[in-house]
């Protein structure tokens, strides 16, 4: 106990009387700034059809892409993708800001009215899957109509939401992206991914007093917008494909986890999903424009 009271002591940050920016070094030290707004001025491109989406295969975008492919399977919906390179700073170009003014991917102009009027923006990614399932999915097959079920898909949408910041900017910033490893904080934001992988084992293996709990998907036995929320940040958290942490994190704990995650990884709009938008890794699951459901075709085609 003494000891690490000292060694917390060595570590210790006084705070000055007002915070003044400095850059902070590690990967997003030099993009993050204390405001917003534009910082260049560059227009969006635009594609052919009504829907155009301006993201990033992270696991924020990959949910929404994962929502338009199931469409696309489902009802033939199209859509424009295109990539938002964050590295380079393109989400602060004056065309992404009207999208969406708080400069994260992903964004979605939906041109409702036709090409020549001004579009209809939505951004925040749970706020785009709820908007795509209630003007596209017709037969309610993403977001239930039953009120029961609609709830409990809303509830773990909002749960992903609430959640996931202690997954990526808690866990994932201190274990893998920050210029110094920290002890306290890597330790803090382990223990409550770890909790949050609890609780969704919990619910998938049938533990939780609910009779939503213990089917193949979140909501029972139904494929839902929660999965499609949950599973680019947890999904891919367990089948060790984020952070490299599985290994740390002991994800095998969490077999109904894993079982749930590689469910879902071998849907075709999961698969492809993934692909969009995406521009590292293997070349095979490389897209980083989508205008036609056939991209995926000459994508395949090229790589033989």
């Amino acid at each position: 106990m003494a000891a690490a009271a000292k060694e917390a002591k060595n570590m210790e940050y006084v705070p000055p009387k007002v915070w003044e920016y400095k850059p902070q070094g590690g990967k997003f030290g030099s993009i993050n700034q204390p405001t917003a707004g534009p910082r260049t001025e560059k227009e969006l491109p635009k594609g052919k059809h009504a829907l155009q989406l301006h993201s990033l295969a992270t696991p924020n975008g990959v949910k929404v892409t994962m929502m338009l492919e199931e469409l696309n399977e489902s009802y033939g919906l199209e859509y424009d993708a295109w990539k938002i390179n964050i590295m380079e700073g393109d989400q602060f170009s004056s065309g992404f800001v009207k999208a969406n003014p708080n400069s994260k991917i992903p964004a979605l102009l939906h041109y409702h009215e036709g090409a020549d009027k001004k579009p209809r923006r939505v951004f925040e990614s749970a706020s785009i899957l709820m908007y795509l399932a209630e003007q596209f999915d017709e037969k309610n097959l993403f977001l239930p109509k039953d009120i029961d079920a609609r709830s409990e898909t809303i509830s773990w949408v909002m749960w992903q939401m609430g959640s996931a910041p202690y997954l990526g900017g808690g866990f994932g910033h201190f274990y893998n992206y920050a210029p110094v490893k920290i002890k306290y904080a890597i330790n803090r934001f382990a223990m409550e991914t770890k909790r949050q992988l609890d609780v969704l084992e919990r619910h998938l293996s049938g533990k939780e007093d609910s009779k939503f709990s213990g089917g193949k998907y979140i909501v029972g036995d139904s494929y839902t917008i929660a999965d499609m929320a949950i599973w680019p940040w947890y999904g891919a958290l367990a089948l060790g494909k984020l952070y490299s942490a599985g290994e740390f994190l002991q994800v095998d704990k969490y077999p109904s986890v894993v079982a749930w995650a590689k469910r879902i990884g071998e849907r075709k709009g999961a698969i492809r999903g993934r692909m969009v938008n995406r521009s590292w890794g293997e070349k095979s699951e490389q897209l980083p424009e989508r205008h036609d459901a056939s991209d995926f075709d000459e994508l395949v085609s090229s790589e033989k």
